[in-house]
């Protein structure tokens, strides 16, 4: 492991435990990433307080010396959902804390889990309300929208099968499609096999 910073006191932060490689400077200049040992990386991860640092060293660490698996911390959630969409991994870590803290206090508000680059698809959390109790977890799937992908029962995570019957109280974790997340919403807040409406 290499860590790079154009503060030596950083460095002082590892603790006696790191025995890996410091190297002083910027984490896009080339030389300091031959010097850190790019060549023999496997991952990078491009953690700077600057979005435009972390982006060009996830650049030159994937252009120049082909590696593959690296990831950028990006403050701006909008810039973050761009360089998805080119291809390279992310963290938008204000938009993350920010939606966990307001899961925490506000805890009825539909939580979004996750969201792909081209926001077609999401994985939502939902909890199984009572008029749910006693169905097949199949009733709250839709062919090709919406399918149920984790199903957390007492704090117990499990990959369900369709033929699982809920329990109030249940969390669901939901893959759907973005037009079919109002529709899912809907119809668990209704009576299974009615419409909602």
């Amino acid at each position: 492991m290499a860590v790079i910073d154009r503060n030596p006191d950083a460095f002082r932060r590892l603790g006696p435990a790191f025995t890996g490689t410091t190297v002083q400077g910027i984490g896009f200049d080339r030389d300091r990433l031959e010097e850190a040992g790019i060549e023999r990386a496997g991952a990078v991860a491009a953690v700077t307080s600057g979005d435009n640092s972390n982006i060009v060293i996830a650049r030159v660490t994937r252009e120049t010396f082909g590696i593959e698996r690296v990831v950028a911390r990006i403050y701006d959630p909008r810039r973050a959902a761009i360089y998805q969409r080119l291809g390279i991994a992310t963290v938008a870590s204000v938009a993350w804390t920010t939606e966990r803290v307001l899961r925490r206090i506000l805890p009825d508000e539909a939580a979004v889990e996750w969201v792909d680059p081209s926001a077609r698809v999401m994985l939502v959390e939902r909890s199984v309300p009572a008029q749910w109790a006693g169905h097949a977890l199949s009733e709250l799937e839709t062919a090709g929208a919406v399918r149920v992908s984790v199903l957390t029962r007492m704090g117990v995570g499990q990959v369900p099968r369709p033929e699982l019957v809920l329990q109030e109280g249940d969390i669901v974790y939901v893959s759907v499609s973005d037009s079919a997340l109002a529709d899912l919403d809907t119809r668990m807040a209704a009576r299974p096999g009615t419409s909602g409406h």
